[in-house]
């Protein structure tokens, strides 16, 4: 079974930096597609950005231009680094994988999740 582990959440300032990790295993697919998602308290969970294997990536247009997702293939870990964080990017962020499919935004085509890292921002 795959899994998924997430780390580096925490509290950060408006304006700050943090960069998310996610740490994959168990994967049998030989390309796949990971990406991270977020829910704020009473809202529904949305897309933030996506990664292909080979590295072609989708963003929001929330986070377009501050976030960045990366990965490391020797580690089988990714990474969102998000960067000029604001108060609305609270949130507890998810990591998600999926096998070798279109990796669009929308978390109903991921069937693998992690447990979620918290990331709040003060203003």
């Amino acid at each position: 079974a795959v899994q998924l582990v997430e780390s580096g959440g925490g509290s950060v300032q408006s304006g700050g930096s943090l960069r998310l990790s996610c740490a994959a295993s168990g994967y049998t697919y030989s390309s796949y597609c990971m990406g991270w998602f977020r829910q704020a308290p009473g809202a529904e969970r949305e897309g933030v950005a996506t990664i292909t294997y080979d590295g072609r990536t989708t963003y929001s247009d929330s986070v377009k231009g501050r976030f960045t997702i990366s990965q490391d293939h020797a580690k089988s870990t990714v990474f969102l680094h998000m960067n000029s964080v604001k108060p609305d990017d609270t949130a507890m962020y998810y990591c998600a994988a999926e096998g070798p499919i279109m990796c669009p935004l929308s978390p109903a085509v991921f069937g693998d999740w992690g447990q979620g890292t918290q990331v709040t921002v003060s203003s």
